[in-house]
């Protein structure tokens, strides 16, 4: 190992990694907040075709990422594996985002569904496959310092939601008064010029020995495991699939209470403004509990640390039954679930790049483009299922955008959409979490990998 790989990931670099998850996390604020309601609201797409799409959009995210998966870690570049890949993300997600909100009005349904289709899948099969895994990709390889990777981690979703309180509000703004089709241009410019400041800023250390311009190009080729070999030593590894169970679980939660609370304030609390108030200032209490996060995570863990924080997201859901359309009562959820769920988000990235050192340690294979995938797929599908699952339970429930008055089963659907399927899923969580044992081996993986 170079004397270098253990250094500290410099000031300017963990912001430059926090601009670029700034600029994924615009995309994913677009996808689980607004694009149901795009789709159904102003595109007029049925319900229950937009939720099957989701699902059958999935299918083609689990291939797109362990191919991705490969791709990086067979990468080999002057500037490394990962941070090729970022600089060509940045302008397909410009291009994305573009192409997804404006879905031709003046067609027919079956082709205003099949452009949704083609686009929804080009901006997540695709776009933010190769983005995800790159950018998750990238952190193990900046530094082997476990600490220092959480410290990183921790810095960029602070960024990240402050970005996610600018665009939640942002785009609700925009959108009411300019439209899709300029908001799509503004926002789309805003994630790729962020994601562009990540490829020009940080810069991989991790292994560059045997990648730099020094190595022949045969030797390149023969330091690559094999593919099959590189499979072999992810999946069988129990960590790929509590980081995949982990990504998924929060995820759905994120995205079910995002896509449902412009439903729910739209029509259970009658003031469709108050949805910039939830998604915005809902999220400032995580900032708070990030701060600390790093601190916490050396004191008592990040499997501990991570444990707590799940019993609060579980309670944040379960109180709003107390009164369902008390503003103030869902405000305070709100501030509770995220002063609970933002260190989640900084939680996974940390636990990935320390399952790849794990797959190193036991297998003497660098899988970090694979070990990624888990991160990909796993908030892909969550995404997906969350989005979804708020269409199913609308569908089923008899809802009609054009109605101005919605039914009783349509309203109860909503609740309970918004609080028990979250609440379920964070249960699910917690137990994903206490297997994510990972930790108790750094100091052998850390002496063993020096």
């Amino acid at each position: 190992m170079s004397r270098n790989e253990s250094n500290k990931i410099s000031i300017p670099q963990k912001l430059a990694y926090g601009c670029g998850m700034s600029g994924g996390n615009i995309m994913s604020v677009l996808m689980s907040n607004f694009i149901t309601a795009y789709f159904t609201d102003t595109a007029l797409i049925a319900p229950l075709a937009i939720a099957t799409m989701m699902v059958v959009a999935r299918v083609f995210d689990g291939v797109s990422d362990f191919a991705m998966g490969s791709v990086v870690d067979r990468t080999h570049t002057k500037i490394g594996k990962a941070r090729p890949w970022i600089y060509v993300a940045a302008p397909l997600m410009l291009v994305g985002i573009i192409l997804i909100l404006n879905v031709p009005t003046g067609w027919s349904d079956g082709m205003k569904l099949f452009y949704a289709y083609v686009t929804y899948i080009f901006l997540n099969a695709i776009v933010y496959t190769i983005y995800g895994i790159s950018h998750t990709a990238l952190l193990p390889r900046m530094t082997r310092d476990s600490q220092d990777r959480t410290l990183t981690s921790t810095v960029a979703i602070i960024m990240q939601n402050l970005a996610q309180i600018a665009a939640a509000s942002g785009i609700t703004v925009l959108y009411l008064n300019i439209g899709w089709r300029y908001t799509s241009v503004i926002v789309g410019l805003v994630a790729g010029i962020l994601i562009l400041i990540e490829a020009l800023v940080c810069r991989e250390t991790v292994g560059m020995d045997e990648n730099t311009a020094s190595a022949d190009a045969g030797k390149k080729q023969q330091d690559v495991p094999p593919l099959l070999d590189q499979f072999k030593a992810v999946l069988k590894c129990k960590y790929f699939w509590c980081c995949l169970v982990f990504g998924i679980c929060t995820l759905v939660y994120n995205a079910n209470a995002a896509s449902c609370t412009i439903y729910y304030c739209t029509w259970v609390l009658g003031d469709s403004m108050y949805t910039a108030t939830l998604l915005g200032l809902g999220v400032a209490p995580s900032i708070i509990m990030l701060v600390v996060t790093p601190y916490l995570t050396k004191r008592f863990s990040k499997r501990t640390f991570m444990s707590v924080c799940s019993l609060g997201l579980i309670l944040s859901f379960l109180l709003i039954n107390i009164a369902p359309t008390s503003k103030g009562l869902l405000l305070g959820c709100a501030f509770l679930r995220n002063f609970a769920g933002g260190p989640m988000f900084a939680g996974i990235y940390a636990f990935i790049a320390d399952s790849a050192n794990y797959v190193e340690w036991k297998s003497g294979i660098h899988a970090e483009g694979l070990m990624s995938s888990s991160q990909s797929m796993g908030q892909k599908i969550g995404m997906g299922i969350g989005g979804a699952s708020v269409m199913w339970v609308l569908a089923a429930a008899g809802y009609d955008a054009t109605l101005e008055v919605q039914s009783t089963a349509v309203m109860s659907a909503l609740k309970f959409s918004y609080i028990w399927v979250d609440a379920i899923v964070c249960v699910i969580l917690l137990i994903c979490i206490l297997l994510l044992d990972v930790e108790k081996y750094l100091p052998e993986m850390q002496k063993k990998l020096s």
